[in-house]
């Protein structure tokens, strides 16, 4: 299977392929329909750029994601577990192995942060 290179149509490959997995998920797509509703574009698009500008530095994203997320109601620490299951394998399934590895080690560490955030510790790696 060949890989694609990491750029901006990649990330973005990624992102839109990633969240039609999460709005098909029974655990999560309740989750993220309650708190994007009908404005999935504009939060694609912000995705888009947030991973631009980890991946590739892009600077195109500004904006606080620790904020954001602590206003949001109903977290679990199993919603961590099943979003890192769905982002993992859609990043294996997209990229070569350093590349797959290298969003993988970010989405560990926002998801460690946001858990701390809601739980005052990390519930799972």
């Amino acid at each position: 299977m060949s890989h694609l290179p990491l750029n901006p149509t990649s990330i973005a490959t990624l992102v839109h392929e990633f969240y039609v997995d999460i709005r098909k998920d029974a655990e999560l797509s309740p989750v993220f329909n309650a708190a994007i509703g009908d404005n999935w574009t504009p939060h694609l698009d912000r995705m888009v750029d947030f991973w631009s500008t980890v991946m590739l530095g892009s600077r195109s994203f500004q904006g606080n994601v620790f904020g954001k997320h602590m206003l949001l109601n109903g977290i679990q620490p199993a919603h961590f577990v099943r979003w890192l299951q769905l982002f993992e394998a859609t990043t294996v399934r997209l990229f070569a192995p350093a590349d797959a590895a290298e969003f993988q080690i970010v989405a560990r560490r926002i998801g460690a942060s946001l858990q701390y955030g809601f739980f005052g510790e990390v519930k799972v790696a």
